[in-house]
């Protein structure tokens, strides 16, 4: 069960401690995951050795530490910012609003149901990629954000994240549900620039990820609230676990 309200799309619902085929969500899941430095026949779990009283580099050494970017997306009503402040919250990580890096012209024309171009999300698309990367520069193990990312040359603009920094793994939780789903969410909002006619536009242009696309986690949101934030949750989790048994053989 959850606890502590938080809200999707109008919904409430819990979120302090989950039951998903695991006992309760750590603090720090990364940190779990890495052992003390501490004496194993010899050497040291931080790669030193030691031998005669003296310390010498061990030949091996620990992996470089991964990061992640955890880009939750779909169209307008699907639940991208309480999924993505849910995650960032459960597992420690910054949360970066996509929408709050549209430069004004931009909002002026969704408020006024114009919809975007190709030529209007370039550079936003480009400023996410960089916020995400700031903050893994800051020292953080990863970022979640959020990012409608409908078209896949979108998506390949973040995909270009992992060129600049390494150990980087970049995820996208694609968020989908029927139309006239997303359109009744949206109804009921109250004092957000995205009306419901953009959810019609934003659905002619969507292309949603194909089966190529491997670094795409795709949930259907139709369900109950709390049965898609506990799906978001066990699949990051799983991923990242994943990720780490790879990087340790």
């Amino acid at each position: 069960m959850l606890s502590n309200p938080v809200s999707l799309n109008g919904q409430g619902h819990s979120s302090a401690t989950l039951s998903v085929g695991r006992q309760t969500v750590p603090s720090s899941p990364k940190a779990t995951r890495l052992p003390a430095p501490g004496l194993s026949n010899g050497v040291l779990t931080n790669g030193i050795t030691q031998a005669n009283g003296s310390t010498t580099l061990a030949a091996a050494h620990r992996p470089e530490k991964d990061h992640h970017i955890w880009l939750v997306t779909g169209p307008a009503g699907c639940g991208k910012s309480t999924v993505a402040k849910y995650l960032a919250s459960t597992l420690h990580l910054p949360y970066i609003e996509g929408d709050e890096f549209h430069p004004q012209a931009n909002i002026d024309k969704m408020s006024a149901g114009i919809p975007l171009t190709d030529a209007d999300r370039w550079d936003w698309l480009t400023a996410l990629r960089e916020a995400s990367i700031h903050e893994l520069d800051k020292g953080s193990d990863g970022v979640v954000l959020t990012c409608s990312a409908l078209k896949r040359k979108y998506r390949d603009v973040i995909r270009v994240a992992p060129y600049f920094v390494p150990n980087i793994h970049l995820h996208f939780i694609f968020l989908h549900a029927p139309e006239e789903v997303l359109l009744k969410r949206v109804l009921a909002r109250q004092n957000h620039y995205m009306g419901a006619n953009m959810v019609h536009s934003q659905f002619d242009i969507l292309e949603p990820p194909t089966s190529d696309e491997i670094d795409v986690l795709a949930i259907d949101v139709s369900r109950p609230a709390e049965d898609v934030l506990a799906e978001a949750l066990d699949r990051v989790l799983n991923t990242m676990d994943g990720i780490a048994a790879r990087s340790q053989k």
